[in-house]
């Protein structure tokens, strides 16, 4: 998709001054390795707003962060002028607790607002990557969700409502607090996993689940990941109601199984039983499980795909994975959700990480599945696209981009198919 339009006179960055509050960049603001000229920090929706609308005019490349949790995500920008902070917008807007129901902007972080919603024992069913730093704005916009997926659905099934600042300087709303289908396009699943390409986030609706009474998370140990794989196919084929199913793998031997029940405690302990009477193998209680996706940053380098697959090809796919890693003196380590999302690390020499990720694409397409590269080298990034193979819908989103962003100034080339 083409960039921005080429500029016919200088930008008046003094109008950008006088909307919101605007600070020189540094380094360590770079998206995708790109480094913008300057941040801007508006604190309404209506400085979002005005910010989009002077960027609009002036066809200025913009993209919008919240604590900038994710800043490699996708492909770097082929323009990168202003950063929109959006960490002054950071309410928690109403919590509608006898209608389930929270209003937030964009900055609050993930655990700020779990923290508001527990004092009447509620919650945002969601654990995303990084969720003691993680805001609503970035996890609706990288679609970030977690274990709790499995039970209570992803975020398009969690967000109701949502605010959205155009490049033409409108506010559109979309949805409310209470759940039924409107009109015309449904906003806040377009906005949610559109990487801030269509328009940025003011404020979003979500329903919310009560907390639980108590939790109790079982690991079993096996010595496949075929056997892991199995397992918690029963699992899911069960009337069991857990509300985490995942796999853990770092290797080609010793997978294990996460599977965690919220409730009240008689249900919860009967619940835990027949699980392990099903499975067997139990492990001792350990602490973390649930957070082992977001350790998989912790060392530095490396390479880390997020990977959909069906749930009955999670295994041939980690198994080819490290098949194709071994000979390479590739090491893997994989945190999967049962209902075959999952995130791969991958780490070894850049010439045999770029040969396996694109094998394992391939290999992926077959079975309609998908890799993305989410964190990379530099110089592993500049020989590989970090989408892949977009498919059929790629005409349908570009025509979506034109009608929301025509002059292509919201994060231009980041998102797939250089959108």
């Amino acid at each position: 998709m083409a960039g921005i339009s080429t500029r016919s006179r200088p930008i008046p960055w003094n109008e950008l001054e006088r909307i919101a509050s605007t600070a020189e960049a540094a380094e360590a603001d770079a998206i995708c390795g790109r480094v913008p000229k300057f941040i801007v920090e508006p604190s309404t929706a209506e400085q979002v707003a005005a910010v989009l609308r002077w960027a609009n005019e002036n066809s200025v490349a913009l993209a919008a962060r919240g604590n900038g949790t994710k800043p490699g995500w996708g492909a770097a920008p082929r323009e990168l002028d202003v950063v929109v902070s959006m960490r002054k917008m950071n309410r928690v807007i109403e919590h509608a607790w006898g209608d389930m129901t929270t209003t937030v902007e964009p900055g609050c972080t993930v655990a700020d607002l779990q923290r508001t919603l527990a004092e009447h024992g509620q919650r945002l069913a969601v654990e995303p990557l990084f969720g003691g730093h993680a805001t609503i704005g970035g996890i609706v916009a990288a679609n970030d969700n977690g274990p709790s997926r499995v039970r209570f659905g992803s975020l398009r099934d969690l967000i109701i409502g949502v605010t959205l600042a155009l490049p033409d300087g409108t506010l559109a709303r979309s949805g409310g607090k209470v759940v039924k289908n409107v009109a015309g396009y449904d906003l806040p699943k377009l906005a949610t996993g559109s990487l801030g390409t269509l328009g940025i986030i003011t404020q979003a609706i979500f329903r919310l689940h009560p907390l639980p009474q108590t939790e109790r998370t079982l690991t079993f140990q096996f010595e496949t990941i075929a056997a892991a794989n199995q397992a918690a196919l029963a699992l899911l084929d069960s009337v069991l109601t857990f509300t985490g199913l995942q796999l853990r793998s770092s290797g080609p031997s010793l997978c294990t199984l996460d599977v965690r029940f919220e409730g009240i405690e008689n249900a919860v302990e009967d619940q835990a039983r027949r699980a392990g009477r099903m499975v067997g193998n139990l492990l001792p209680a350990e602490a973390g499980q649930w957070q082992s996706s977001t350790a998989l940053w912790d060392e530095s380098p490396g390479s880390i795909c997020r990977f959909s697959v069906l749930p009955s090809e999670i295994a041939p796919f980690l198994d080819r994975a490290q098949s194709l890693a071994e000979p390479l003196a590739v090491r893997t380590r994989a945190v999967v959700q049962a209902v075959g999302v999952g995130l791969l690390r991958l780490d070894g020499p850049t010439d045999a990480l770029l040969r396996t990720i694109r094998e394992l694409r391939q290999l992926a397409a077959v079975r309609h599945g998908s890799v993305v590269v989410l964190h990379a080298s530099g110089e592993l990034r500049s020989q590989l696209d970090p989408w892949g193979e977009v498919g059929t819908a790629l005409g349908t989103m570009r025509r979506m981009k034109q009608q929301f962003d025509p002059k292509g100034i919201l994060n231009p080339g980041r998102f797939v198919g250089g959108i």
